[in-house]
């Protein structure tokens, strides 16, 4: 996809619910700005999110349209490793909000990201679940070779909750004597689906995602000091034709309105 020229450059008037949020006139290094709530003309967006955001950034697609009914949001969710890649291979694209720093970095180094737009957006855990009537795994610990048979987390080379999943049971010396217990899946929410089942003992996932199901039981969290801080940055992907309104989109999701929605579904903002 080729990038559009922009030769027309507007201050950025969000409204949400507390009021507006501007921002001045653009230099050389920031991105061109939409006036998205004062204007008609259509506009697209594709934005590419990590599997765990899924629910909330629905929410928010909904609130979005009260202070911007001319934009559509299509949202391609995955895992992060697998959404990098389609955006580094060419897949159209406006906005990319990863579940890891890593894959963020990843797309940067490939020029793929407008500069100034990245900014870190929500942090989350990594919580153990059992399936419903559960009782003998009560924590890490438990995740014994003896006393499990399946164990499921993402896969640690693409999925971010595996990478964090892996991260904290190799700090707790079970990764190894695991091996051929663990089950690896496409993203997390798989991992979930799997424990609600009973397919798997237990599984590791964020604790967003824990918190949507009625099905699964959350036994433990990890500690922070087991794994890499859980970081989703987002930013602007370099070859969109509407730079200005995948901004717009970006800062409403950090405004007092969107902030409300993430926390809603248990995520706490990067700090």
């Amino acid at each position: 996809m080729k990038r559009r020229q922009i030769t027309l450059w507007l201050s950025l008037a969000v409204l949400t619910g507390g009021g507006a949020i501007a921002c001045g006139l653009p230099t050389a290094s920031t991105l061109p700005t939409a006036d998205v709530a004062g204007t008609d003309e259509p506009v697209a967006l594709t934005v590419s999110a990590a599997a765990s955001v899924q629910d909330a950034l629905k929410d928010a697609q909904v609130a979005y349209q009260d202070v911007a009914p001319h934009v559509t949001i299509t949202y391609n969710f995955g895992s992060s490793g697998s959404l990098a890649q389609q955006i580094i291979q060419g897949a159209p694209t406006d906005v990319f909000l990863s579940a890891s720093t890593q894959w963020m970095d990843e797309v940067a180094a490939q020029d793929q990201i407008w500069s100034g737009s990245r900014q870190d957006l929500l942090q989350n855990d990594i919580v153990l679940v059992v399936p419903p009537g559960e009782t003998a795994i009560k924590g890490l610990a438990d995740l014994t070779p003896t006393a499990v048979d399946r164990v499921a987390i993402g896969e640690p080379n693409s999925v971010p909750a595996g990478r964090y999943a892996k991260e904290t049971l190799t700090a707790l010396n079970l990764f190894d004597p695991l091996q051929s217990q663990l089950v690896f899946t496409k993203d997390v929410r798989q991992v979930l689906a799997y424990v609600e089942t009973g397919n798997v003992d237990a599984g590791l996932v964020y604790a967003t995602d824990a918190q949507l199901s009625d099905q699964a039981q959350v036994v433990a969290t990890a500690a922070a000091d087991t794994h890499a801080p859980i970081i989703y940055p987002i930013a602007v992907v370099q070859d969109t034709d509407e730079a200005g309104a995948a901004q717009a989109f970006i800062d409403f999701l950090a405004s007092e309105t969107g902030v409300a929605i993430f926390q809603g579904y248990g995520f706490a903002m990067a700090e």
